[in-house]
């Protein structure tokens, strides 16, 4: 008897030990619930919303991709892992015993093999007690139950990549995706894709009389895109003699533009990019702390650097950071490219083996707990910046202070980076490297403002700034080698990147932290760091 307590009393300690080192500041299933409920109330009547978790990728031969979730998916259940399937009704359902339910979470099904093998599974109960969900059931049972999509007056769904591998598993996402195509009578070539509903809705909503206007972006647009160059409506459209004939083809495309189904692919896309641009306080909280944990990476490199780093070994020291604070993963590809390699956009394969004497652009973000920082500084690698970095560096920063200051409610989300371009504009005219202020050029090539969260890139609406909104500021300077300017400014890219939390106080500098001034930069590089002392084997020797 006193052994079976021990026993007993050992498996107790050590679950609970386990579930005690495990982090325990993921969103609470309320946050969800609440997503959930939000969404629900934006369906119209006898409508049905399917969403499916991401499937696993395959890396190389029997090695997969680390797991990530469909942040969508992720939003609305708090569920991290694959193989499942979230169905939300408009309206309560009734199950065979009658009970009543508006929501079903199908999940991967409890495995011990697949366990042990991969880790432990939430399961039925696990869904129901640590997500919250009342209905939930296997995977295995969405291919079985009888659910009539076509019953329905709307069935919402997102695009499908169909990048998915069909697996071993009875219920693998391959499986539930193809389960539900049938059930629905889903069919793809009734949907247009996305250039060609750009190009479509631009002929139905543009008055006859500008339809050269819908001609110059259907010229555009021909050079990228073979199916808008090929498509025999548009070419008709392009090539009509009279605006009568325009009118009949517009009546086709408008008919194309809603095709005869119940299923809609946009409804997910737009309410979901509406909830997730403003943000709550419990993800404030959590992207406040990825973009705190980004920016200490960055003060540990501007101590550590020296120009014998490689930027391997520069990338290593974000990131290392980033796991002693706990954070799982990189939000996004870790760029960190000196020289000319600052001056590729996403340079990701950061393989210099010295930094030298050049400028160190460093574009990375933690991500903690499913939300992602964006923080980028550019530091010189010898610890001073040259008269010509220091020009660059500063014109780049007062572009980005100009953009700051216009982060307050209600002012266009295109205005930062409208200001931003004046001022490097007039910057890069007064240093001579551009003709006039109005030159074409292509020093500047990006947009400055993007929502963060879930995603790097964050969906939104991109109309005007609102309350806890979290957005970028990230204006740049790229003259790499062979630029039309003086040699002298070759080879420099800068880019400056802080997250901004938008307040009725005012915007808040969620990266500030990390120092932003080339004055702050030195005195920061000046700094010892833990590091120093830090010297492996020499494997070549």
């Amino acid at each position: 008897m006193k052994s079976w307590n021990f026993t007993l009393f050992s498996c107790i300690l050590f679950a609970f030990n386990t579930l005690a080192q495990a982090p325990i500041d993921y969103l609470s299933k309320e946050f969800h619930k609440e997503r959930r409920d939000i969404l629900r109330s934006k369906m119209p009547k006898n409508s049905v919303a399917v969403l499916f978790a991401n499937p696993i990728r395959n890396r190389a031969n029997d090695v997969d991709f680390i797991f990530h979730q469909n942040p969508n998916f992720y939003y609305l259940t708090g569920y991290r892992e694959p193989n499942a399937v979230l169905v939300l009704f408009s309206e309560n359902q009734k199950d065979e015993k009658g009970n009543s339910y508006n929501e079903i979470l199908y999940v991967q099904k409890r495995d011990p093999r697949a366990e042990q093998w991969n880790g432990k599974r939430l399961g039925i109960e696990g869904a129901k007690s640590e997500l919250g969900f009342v209905m939930a059931k296997n995977g295995e049972f969405f291919l079985a139950d009888a659910i009539d999509f076509k019953k329905f007056e709307k069935v919402f769904i997102e695009i499908f990549n169909d990048d998915y591998r069909n697996l071993s598993d009875a219920a693998d996402v391959f499986d539930l995706v193809k389960s539900f195509k049938q059930k629905a009578g889903y069919n793809p070539d009734i949907f247009l894709s996305r250039p060609k509903e750009y190009v479509y809705s631009n002929i139905a909503e543009t008055p006859l009389e500008s339809s050269a206007n819908v001609i110059d972006i259907i010229d555009r647009l021909s050079n990228q895109f073979e199916e808008i160059k090929d498509d025999e409506l548009i070419k008709q459209f392009k090539t009509a003699k009279t605006n009568e004939m325009r009118k009949d083809i517009k009546q086709k495309i408008s008919l194309a533009l809603k095709p005869k189904t119940n299923i809609d692919l946009t409804f997910l896309e737009t309410n979901l990019a509406t909830m997730r641009e403003i943000k709550t306080e419990a993800e404030i909280k959590l992207i406040t702390k990825a973009v705190r944990i980004s920016a200490i990476g960055q003060i540990e490199v501007m101590k550590a650097m020296k120009p014998y780093l490689s930027e391997t070994e520069l990338q290593g020291i974000h990131e290392f950071v980033y796991k002693k604070y706990g954070a799982e993963y990189e939000g996004y590809p870790s760029i960190v490219g000196a020289g000319n390699n600052g001056c590729i956009l996403h340079y990701v394969e950061n393989n210099q083996a010295k930094v030298g004497n050049d400028l160190v652009l460093m574009d990375l973000g933690a991500e903690y707990r499913g939300f992602t920082a964006d923080v980028t500084r550019t530091i010189p690698a010898n610890g001073k910046f040259t008269t010509e970095q220091k020009a660059i560096y500063d014109l780049v920063y007062n572009a980005q202070e100009a953009g700051i200051v216009l982060y307050t409610i209600g002012t266009s989300m295109q205005a930062p980076n409208q200001a931003a371009r004046k001022v490097i504009n007039e910057g890069l005219f007064t240093l001579g490297i551009i003709k006039s202020i109005d030159e074409k050029h292509n020093y500047f090539p990006h947009g400055t403002s993007h929502h963060i969260g879930l995603d790097v890139h964050d969906p939104g609406n991109y109309v005007n700034f609102e309350e806890n909104m979290i957005v970028t500021m990230e204006p740049g300077i790229y003259i790499p080698e062979g630029s039309p300017c003086d040699k002298k400014w070759w080879r420099i890219g800068i880019r400056i990147e802080d997250d901004i939390l938008v307040t009725k106080n005012g915007p808040i500098n969620l990266s500030a932290e990390a120092p932003r001034t080339t004055q702050d930069i030195e005195k920061m590089m000046a700094k010892e760091s833990v590091l120093d002392a830090f010297i492996l084997p020499d494997l070549d020797k």
